[in-house]
């Protein structure tokens, strides 16, 4: 059995490595991705273009107006002076949001009274649109703190500072609160899925289409014997994969690895099992590459939106928060963040991880059983 495992597994290697591109396609393409992806995938949203629409124009306004512009969040890159140009610039894209401040602004406020402030907001992105109402109600928040600390001055003829509550917060796992932090381990995630589904989607039905499966037939080769030849050299590329992109992760982006490496190995072979399982299922389905190709697609979309790496699996429907749970990559998402930020190890992960065993165990059953089919 183990000789004819070893030549299987040489005459895979031999097929994967032939041709050059496919040696890029399977360590170069997840390194350029996950470079691209690392600059690119951040919720943080910094230096949102404003218009200021200033009807007051006091010492008061502009006050509120420069702690809008020095706060980091938001850049004035225009002021208007009327309805039209407000109107203007939202449907330009110029600005995407229009601070206006009324007439009478100042009157209110030193008049002990409470002062409006309207900001006109480009909802098309309602995501950018919470965070940047986030980000007014906090600054606005700040002024209002310093005029009642100056009217209670002038009140009691003094100066007065104290604060009745602070509240003093501290991020664990995250102290800077970086969403590049969160989302990386969730790409290499995707990636290792990605590149494990197509690879091994395609070794059935190449077989089939290049004419080589009668000649396997033939051989005395058995129904695991074949499934491991063709899952082990998968598994070692994926690996390899995740030891390529996880040293980008660490050393370029400076993600922290807080975990064993040893635990993030061995949940990476679980999920292996899991995606390598799925993608010999579809090839042993297919007729096609082609066919086999749409076909992974059809899945990875669905496995990508309900994993909880871009919405919440808890915003989700009853129905298809049950559904997540035949996810492999909603496991592994939980894992890898978890020993990436957390340092968590088996203790805490262990439901995880019984549950990527028993979907990929099904999963390679599954195969098996298909190749069987086919073989007959």
């Amino acid at each position: 059995m183990l000789e004819r495992l070893k030549h299987m597994l040489i005459k895979e290697f031999i097929q994967i490595f032939r041709d050059p591109r496919m040696k890029a396609v399977i360590f170069m393409v997840p390194i350029i991705q996950v470079i691209i992806f690392g600059y690119a995938v951040s919720t943080d949203v910094r230096h949102i273009p404003i218009a200021l629409y200033d009807l007051d124009n006091t010492p008061s306004s502009r006050e509120l107006a420069t702690q809008f512009e020095g706060s980091g969040y938001f850049d004035i890159v225009q002021r208007v002076r009327n309805e039209a140009e407000a109107k203007a610039v939202i449907d330009s894209g110029e600005a995407k949001v229009v601070l206006r401040l009324n007439r009478g602004f100042s009157e209110a406020i030193t008049g002990g009274r409470t002062a409006s402030v309207q900001m006109i907001l480009d909802g098309s992105d309602s995501n950018t649109t919470s965070i940047v109402l986030g980000y007014a109600g906090r600054i606005a928040a700040d002024y209002n703190k310093r005029v009642l600390l100056q009217r209670i001055s002038r009140t009691i003829g003094g100066r007065f500072e104290a604060e009745p509550v602070t509240i003093v917060a501290r991020a664990w796992f995250n102290p800077n609160l970086e969403s590049r932090f969160f989302f990386l381990p969730g790409v290499i995630a995707q990636l290792v899925m990605i590149i494990s589904i197509i690879l091994s989607s395609m070794a059935v039905v190449r077989e089939r289409e290049i004419g080589t499966m009668e000649q396997i037939m033939v051989t005395p080769i058995g129904r695991m014997e074949f499934i491991l030849g063709k899952t082990i050299p998968f598994a070692l590329i994926g690996f390899v994969d995740v030891a390529l992109v996880s040293a980008i992760a660490v050393l370029w982006f400076q993600v922290p690895l807080e975990g064993h490496l040893l635990t993030l190995l061995f949940a990476t072979g679980l999920f292996l099992m899991s995606t390598l399982g799925v993608g010999l299922f579809i090839s042993t389905v297919s007729q096609t590459q082609q066919q086999a190709m749409m076909t992974t697609f059809f899945f990875m979309m669905p496995a990508i939106l309900l994993s909880g790496f871009i919405y919440p699996i808890a915003n989700m429907p009853s129905a298809i928060q049950w559904l997540t749970y035949l996810n492999p990559l909603r496991y592994f998402l939980v894992i890898i963040r978890g020993v990436y930020l957390k340092g968590t190890g088996f203790a805490v992960l262990w439901p995880q991880m019984v549950a990527l065993a028993g979907l990929g165990a099904v999963m390679l059953s599954l195969a098996a059983s298909r190749f069987k089919k086919t073989m007959a």
